[in-house]
């Protein structure tokens, strides 16, 4: 099972802020289906949450129990001083700013949960997971946890047009912006996203792990059928086999031939998504109209790792 607690907060009585809800009501509508509609995630949203209380509640609930992925977001503000960095609530005030973020971090540590995934969007937020109370005891990133934040210890996050600028990513990244071939999602993909995304000079995304294998946060449909990716092993029947064309293999010729073409079709599927080049020629078209080849690219190499294992 997959579960996620989705948290955005607008309403604080002193520095409301504008895009939180926008964020969290998102992020729902996305986690809960799969690209084709398939279920995802069960999701529990809750927005403009009042009571300190009630988030630490609505956390110690989400970690509990032995799900297969377990995520948390939170939306809104976030504050930092010398005994570490908050969650802030609309009830916060002096000595008491919110959640501490050591306490979730523990929380989440104590979970049952195979895989624990922590995304914060507020600011100071990348001081989750650097615990400043050292001598306490659990307080480090164990197996299965990861951490996206977005923004280092120091900085602000900022909000634009409706959206958070770390969510505003994160949301095309789970449409498909960080998508692998296969159209499978990881968290580690999330992150190369939006740290690609955001120039030097901008607020700067955290991100720490502690995996032996990534899990997918939400699948697209593949940018080839995996019918053909599965294929690729008989085009090529070893790594370093180059595939030969003639214009046998192109439709538009006098030549052609109704299964050759077929096959060079699904050739030029799988160079659509990176897998296979032309030898000799700029394009696939001229590779068979001069009985020229085709062959794997590096990550060619590692789809037809995956197909020869079977693990397509």
């Amino acid at each position: 099972m997959k579960k996620a607690l989705i948290i955005g907060i607008n309403q604080y009585p002193h520095q409301p802020l504008n895009c939180c809800v926008n964020d969290a009501h998102a992020l729902n509508s996305l986690l809960e289906t799969n690209g084709d509609g398939s279920p995802n995630f069960e999701v529990m949203l809750r927005t403009d949450v009042e009571k300190k209380t009630t988030v630490r509640k609505l956390i110690e609930n989400l970690f509990s129990g032995d799900s297969e992925i377990t995520l948390l977001y939170f939306s809104g503000h976030g504050y930092v001083n010398e005994l570490g960095g908050y969650i802030v609530t609309p009830d916060a005030k002096k000595y008491d700013e919110g959640v501490p973020m050591d306490d979730i971090l523990k929380i989440a540590i104590n979970s049952k949960s195979k895989n624990r995934i922590i995304i914060m969007d507020c600011c100071h937020s990348g001081a989750f997971g650097e615990p400043h109370i050292t001598a306490s005891t659990n307080i480090h990133l164990a197996e299965g946890l990861t951490i996206l934040t977005a923004c280092r210890q120091e900085e602000p996050a900022m909000e634009i047009n409706g959206h958070g600028v770390f969510t505003s990513l994160l949301l095309d990244a789970l449409k498909g912006g960080a998508s692998d071939v296969r159209g499978n999602i990881t968290p580690g993909s999330v992150y190369a996203y939006i740290d690609q995304a955001l120039g030097e000079w901008e607020q700067r995304p955290v991100f720490k792990t502690n995996i032996t294998r990534f899990v997918s946060l939400r699948e697209i449909p593949p940018q080839a059928p995996k019918e053909v990716i599965r294929r690729i092993v008989e085009y090529f029947p070893t790594a370093t086999t180059e595939f030969q064309l003639s214009p046998e293999h192109e439709d538009t010729t006098t030549e052609a031939i109704p299964e050759k073409v077929a096959v060079f079709k699904e050739l030029q599927k799988l160079q659509g998504v990176g897998l296979v080049i032309p030898v000799g020629e700029e394009h696939m078209y001229w590779a068979a109209i001069n009985h020229k080849s085709c062959k794997l690219t590096a990550l060619g190499y590692l789809y037809w790792r995956l197909a020869k294992m079977k693990k397509i």
